[in-house]
């Protein structure tokens, strides 16, 4: 297969679209991206506006703002700037579907402890949570999280509801991560009833404003950022954010300690790394580092070097305690990897409508009221 010339994207990457000169569309879009988000002084002043909206519209409240919180480094460090740097008072949230790490965990208490930030646990129901990972590996598509992405969206929408909070944080970073895919990670609260219709066995609870569970459809978007107002932004795309240099702020600041691996804050992701790699032909590593190469944190040669060594994340000893958790044997989990791959597309979902409602995503995201990355996830990565 082509490789792009700038990053290690291949053509096994949907929406690589190598162009004459060997440079892949994630490239070209990361081009894009730098233009819109500056992180220079540039990106300062528009940060320093934004955090002001947000001070403003929580005055008088307890909390001014929402954050997610895994005990990764990426939301740790969100926190952390939030606090420290923005002087924000922010609600951390967690959204707990049994499959956290211990670290992790420890990462988390340590941090609200040392910033004096109030936690708010979202405990799934472990009944629904399982049932939703099952019903994906029997859908075999690579939306095997579906369950948790769309819980901890849900989770975050809902503590802003019930806590009268206008603005979500978002601890996220295109320099640092990209934009995964969309055949590998499609977040549709349609699709996501859609599968667990035809595969679940549990029923899931009712949605209610303050505490969503896994519902997470269009008319809740509307309802909360229409009737709630509320937006998200994400502040990381305006910040000079090095993943080596954030690592010893942590540590120094919050005793925080690195999991082992990316995503290793959820102990599912080894599992799912290794039904990527073995079922779909996935090497998420290959997306992940091309992002840390268009930002200058890796080298290229070293990103294909990496690609060589086992991957730190699919540790065998946690894909057996995942198995056991799923409550299936190797047997059952070894007869889901046989079944045909397929994608998003091969079951409901609102991709049609999304489809059409191009230029309304795109209002949207450019104003807040949809995650900024939302655009360019479902109409430039593939």
């Amino acid at each position: 297969m082509k490789l792009c010339t700038q990053c290690i994207v291949d053509e096994s990457v949907p929406g690589a679209n190598l162009d004459a000169d060997d440079t892949c569309a994630y490239c070209r879009l990361h081009a894009r991206m730098e233009l819109q988000y500056p992180n220079d002084e540039r990106g300062e002043a528009i940060l320093e506006r934004m955090i002001a909206k947000v001070r403003r519209a929580g005055k008088g409240r307890k909390y001014d703002c929402v954050i997610g919180l895994s005990g990764g480094r990426d939301s740790t460090y969100t926190l952390y700037r939030a606090v420290r740097h923005w002087n924000l008072r922010p609600l951390a949230v967690h959204f707990n579907d049994g499959f956290g790490n211990p670290m992790a965990g420890e990462n988390m208490q340590k941090t609200v402890d040392k910033l004096g930030v109030d936690l708010s646990y979202y405990t799934s129901d472990w009944r629904e949570s399982k049932d939703l990972k099952l019903a994906f590996l029997k859908a075999s598509t690579p939306d095997l999280e579906e369950g948790t992405d769309i819980g901890i969206a849900a989770a975050l929408y809902g503590a802003s509801a019930k806590n009268g909070v206008k603005y979500i944080v978002i601890g996220q970073s295109f320099r640092t991560e990209g934009i995964s895919p969309l055949p590998w990670n499609y977040l549709d609260g349609h699709y996501l009833q859609a599968v667990h219709k035809r595969f679940g066995s549990v029923k899931l609870r009712p949605w209610q404003a303050s505490d969503p569970g896994f519902n997470l459809r269009a008319r809740h978007l509307a309802y909360y950022s229409l009737c709630r107002g509320i937006r998200t932004i994400t502040p990381l795309y305006y910040t000079d954010y090095v993943r080596m240099e954030v690592d010893e702020i942590l540590k120094r600041e919050l005793d925080w300690e690195y999991p082992g691996a990316h995503y290793f804050d959820d102990l599912y992701q080894s599992l799912m790394s290794y039904v990527y790699r073995t079922k779909f032909g996935i090497e998420r590593r290959r997306f992940n580092y091309s992002a840390l190469v268009r930002s200058g944190q890796m080298s290229r040669e070293h990103a294909l070097d990496s690609l060589s060594e086992p991957y730190a994340l699919e540790d065998e000893k946690v894909i057996g305690l995942c198995i056991k958790r799923l409550g299936i044997t190797r047997e059952e989990f070894d007869s889901y990897m046989q079944l045909p791959p397929k994608t998003f597309k091969d079951y409901p979902s609102d991709y049609t409508l999304i489809r059409m409602l191009r230029p309304v995503i795109y209002g949207l995201s450019s104003v807040g009221i949809l995650p900024k990355v939302t655009y360019e996830k479902y109409f430039h990565c593939g």
